[in-house]
């Protein structure tokens, strides 16, 4: 079965012309465009809206904008039907919560009976899943409308080493709304996006004004990069606190779903639904947080949340360059224009009444080789086959193969391939349709591994994960001096905070035009642009990052900030 984005679109608009039963009761035009979930909830209640009116207008965002932005993969057909149920429900005054009539995208690796799921590849290309995930039935018990799939990294980006973010082989590369254009250097003139989107969950299209909020996941920067580099706020949830079932995995060790809105006050009412009622009985790691009173978290958005809050700056590799033990070369740190934006985030802490304190995380300054965090990486890609990778970590490659295939069984009938060799095969077999376009090698190195055998391997790697990102990493510090929360530049403490499942809060402040990255790291340093090609201010954002279940305090932290500075503007290229 094949879905023509563009035909769904237009029936969905034309159906609109000739059926409209939530007709609001005035002729006061409300906009969608940058509007928040609580205004758009006030103007259904004033009858200034309707759920499907204002799906109506994301759907003709979707038709003007896509072609450029390709943030869309699929668009639910049913979108509209399902807004006149929701705004009957309403005009009989029942009304699930904030979410009600809310239009929602889900990343297309999420599962959803009457949505196809691709995951973006193109053995998943007709997948119609036998059940849906559990986040997708929380979102519809809360009575959000789920409006479409949006474009991904093929398989959440464990596919092939150097695959650029947010390219996939069902739909190609999605594009940056704060600069749309093509990469125009030879050596990466592949089609790719000049500014990256992020991470392997578009925040493009919410950033577009295509849909109020989006659904990403992540399992190591896949929510937190994306909303840095589209102006959004973004929760990366402790691992568990939203369930995974009906996600494709990369591993359960690390994976989680999470928000990612225009405000940090959209992105806490879409976390709260997300998070099950209840523990799941198909993902045991639900059980690890207490959720609050009727999985309410607007009563964290406090206007003073900051003040005399404890906020560490994590300066070795974070902001200030680093030469780890036994290497001859300087890493990390910020360039000029990092620096300085970080610089007048940290005076508005101050301002708004925080203490900070300079905090390097034990295991980055480490001098012992075997306990420093910034030496042991995850294993992937051609240069960590078997025999070649001691000095990495099994996680993710281990993890990906016994959950991928755990996912397969999963779906029965409806799989359209059995196990992860399967997966590989038919990639090898339809190379013809750019199933393979940048290779397979995590795969590769994934499908090598041995579940009975290897296991004693991934468990000790496993627990080194955690001693060096959390007991002698983020928990170390945030105890040493009692802090509440570390500040980070933008998405740069996704990958210590990913080992152990902690979350982390990020929001919008900065927009600058992108600087060379400083030598040291990783791959040959970029070439440059061509004469006369300019690069547009690009978005820069803060995250606070903090031990397990600390959201509501992260939650405090990050509206008080954003209340203090509300730098969110919208792109440019999508009025």
């Amino acid at each position: 079965m094949k879905y023509f984005l563009a035909g769904i679109i237009l029936l969905a608009v034309a159906a609109a012309a000739c059926n409209t039963p939530g007709t609001p009761a005035t002729t006061t035009p409300f906009s969608v465009v940058e509007a928040t979930i609580p205004e758009m909830q006030k103007a259904m209640l004033d009858g200034r809206t309707s759920s499907r009116h204002v799906v109506e207008q994301y759907l003709q965002r979707i038709a003007l904008y896509n072609s450029k932005f390709n943030a869309v993969i699929t668009v639910n057909p049913k979108a509209l039907e399902e807004a006149d149920r929701l705004d009957q429900e309403h005009k009989a005054g029942k009304i699930r919560g904030p979410l009600h009539g809310i239009p929602i995208a889900l990343k297309d690796n999420i599962l959803t009976t009457d949505i196809r799921t691709t995951g973006g590849a193109i053995a998943f290309e007709d997948l119609m899943p036998p059940y849906d995930a559990t986040l997708a039935k929380n979102l519809r018990d809360a009575g959000a409308v789920i409006i479409a799939k949006t474009t991904l990294t093929e398989l959440a980006n464990f596919i092939a080493a150097g695959m650029p973010g947010n390219y996939n082989a069902v739909t190609g590369y999605a594009f940056n709304p704060y600069d749309p254009r093509r990469d125009p250097r030879p050596a990466t003139a592949d089609g790719r996006p000049v500014l990256n989107t992020g991470g392997s969950s578009s925040g493009a299209g919410t950033a577009a004004n295509f849909w109020a909020a989006n659904v990403g996941t992540e399992t190591s920067g896949s929510i937190l990069s994306p909303s840095n580099q589209n102006m959004l706020a973004g929760i990366k949830p402790t691992v568990g606190r939203i369930s995974r079932y009906g996600v494709i995995p990369i591993t359960a060790d690390q994976d989680t779903a999470g928000p990612m809105a225009k405000s940090v006050t959209d992105a806490a009412i879409l976390f709260g639904a997300l998070e099950g009622p209840s523990p799941d009985p198909h993902d045991p790691a639900t059980k690890a947080c207490q959720a609050p009173p009727n999985r309410d978290y607007t009563p964290f958005l406090k206007r003073d949340g900051l003040k005399g809050a404890r906020i560490g700056i994590p300066r070795a590799n974070y902001y200030d360059r680093i030469t780890p033990p036994g290497e001859k070369e300087p890493r990390g740190g910020l360039n000029e224009a990092q620096a300085k934006s970080m610089a007048e985030a940290i005076e508005v802490l101050k301002k708004e009444g925080a203490i900070v304190v300079d905090a390097d995380i034990p295991s980055v300054v480490d001098p012992d080789p075997k306990n420093n965090f910034l030496l042991w990486g995850s294993c992937g890609g051609p240069n960590d086959v078997r025999g070649k990778d001691l000095n990495c970590s099994y996680a993710l490659k281990y993890g990906m193969k016994r959950d991928f295939n755990a996912f397969l069984a999963s779906l029965g009938a409806s799989a359209p391939v059995k196990t992860l060799s399967e997966l590989r095969a038919f990639n090898t077999a339809h190379a013809n349709r750019n199933a393979i376009k940048y290779g397979q090698a995590n795969l590769d190195v994934s499908d090598e591994m041995d579940l009975e055998k290897d296991r004693a391997r991934w468990q000790a790697d496993r627990e080194k994960d955690i001693r060096l990102a959390a007991t002698h990493g983020i928990d170390e510090v945030l105890k040493a001096q009692k802090l509440d929360a570390l500040l980070f530049p933008g998405a740069s403490g996704a990958g210590i905070a990913a080992k152990p499942g902690y979350p982390t809060v990020i929001v919008p402040f900065g927009l600058f035009v992108p600087m060379p990255p400083l030598p040291g790291g990783p791959g040959p340093a970029p070439a440059p642009y061509p004469d006369g090609f300019k690069l547009a201010a690009a978005p820069y954002g803060v995250s606070f990052t903090g031990t397990a279940c600390s959201e509501p305090r992260l939650i405090e932290l990050a509206y008080s900030f954003e209340q203090a500075t509300k730098r969110r503007v919208s792109p440019p290229s999508a009025p």
